[in-house]
């Protein structure tokens, strides 16, 4: 069975169990989910695409304007696929829609007139990636850690954070992984916010960057940190106890295992570590795939670990962060984001041993 067999019975599954005859996907990441990569977004900072997907009883419907159809059919490959293109002109107030999906039972991943939303199903189902989600992914992980270590050697002192996020920025985009997220503090704003929009602050000692990079639909996440200068006691210390909680994160996502169990266990390493509340100030991260968290790990998360899912975690303690984005494996998890030549240390905890990335100390 192919990739898109897969998604396709997957999606016939659903409907069968919740009653319903039909399926509406317009968000973009739905839609690359469902078509094995293809993009339908013109507006990155949008949700939703310019075109949608119908599964409907007999038919699988693409919907889209004439400005959109021919690349879809053609450069994304759609036609090929067997979708059924219904194209209607732009300016047009009609959309075929309404007429294919008449007297149907619908659901739908967005809000909907009259259909029912199925959003998180649709969520679980492009969380469970097909060996080759699996290697797309993986070969997004490498751009990612690639284009992040290409980045900070060429931070220096005196840039400002919107230098760095354009130095970031482009080393991801030519690479081919478009940064969905670019984030960038220096210095103290590192210790106020965790999530940090990059500002004309110039660095002085101590810049954080975070990707997240978009290929084929997929996601990857990834930070690091660079401090110029000899790394102070304090960040020293609370580099190895974010790390640990970060390895504690690693040690518990394993196939059959709830996200809920997988935080508890992180919040239990937080405070054996002496920083108890620190996971309350940020989320802890969670399941990766076409959005970039289909699931974030929280008290009352019901999801369960499946072998050959993706997972970001991104603990963080005031002024430190630990991210990479990693695959679940039969036999251990692989992370997939890593930084050529990066330091690390080996962190022990639950009887097992992870390498993490330390800080990257330039003097």
């Amino acid at each position: 069975m192919t990739e898109q067999e897969q998604k396709e019975a997957r999606v016939r599954e659903l409907l069968e169990e919740r009653g319903l005859d039909g399926l509406l996907l317009r968000r973009a990441s739905s839609f690359s989910w469902a078509t094995c990569g293809a993009s339908s977004y013109i507006n990155t900072a949008s949700d939703y695409g310019e075109a949608a997907l119908l599964y409907a009883p007999g038919h699988r419907y693409l919907i889209a304007n004439n400005i959109e159809a021919p690349r879809l059919a053609h450069e994304e490959g759609l036609a090929a696929q067997g979708w059924e293109f219904l194209t209607y002109d732009w300016y047009s107030p009609d959309s075929p829609l309404d007429r294919v999906t008449e007297g149907m039972r619908l659901g739908a991943d967005h809000p909907h007139p009259d259909a029912d939303d199925v959003s998180a199903d649709v969520s679980r189902l492009r969380a469970q990636l097909t060996p080759e989600e699996g290697q797309r992914f993986r070969d997004l992980g490498q751009l990612c850690g690639e284009a992040m270590g290409a980045a900070i050697a060429q931070v220096r002192p005196g840039q400002t954070e919107h230098e760095i996020a354009g130095i970031l920025s482009r080393e991801s985009a030519t690479r081919g992984a478009w940064p969905v997220v670019d984030l960038v503090a220096t210095d103290e704003r590192i210790f106020a916010y965790r999530h940090p929009l990059p500002t004309s602050k110039q660095l002085e000692r101590y810049a954080m960057l975070v990707l997240c990079g978009r290929m084929h639909g997929l996601v990857c996440s990834i930070t690091r940190l660079v401090h110029f200068g000899s790394l102070p006691d304090e960040l020293r210390r609370k580099q190895e106890a974010v790390l640990r909680v970060d390895a504690a994160f690693l040690s518990a996502t394993r196939p059959g295992a709830t996200l809920r169990d997988v935080f508890e266990r992180a919040v239990r390493e937080y405070a054996a570590v002496g920083y108890p509340d620190e996971w309350r100030l940020h989320h802890q991260g969670g399941t990766a795939g076409y959005e970039g968290r289909e699931e974030l790990g929280t008290p009352s998360a019901s999801g369960t670990v499946i072998e050959g899912q993706a997972y970001a975690w991104n603990p963080s303690i005031t002024g430190v962060k630990s991210e990479d984005t990693i695959l679940i494996g039969a036999d251990g998890n692989t992370a997939i984001t890593q930084v050529p030549g990066w330091p690390a240390i080996t962190v022990e905890v639950d009887g097992q041993s992870f390498e993490r990335p330390t800080i990257l100390e330039v003097r």
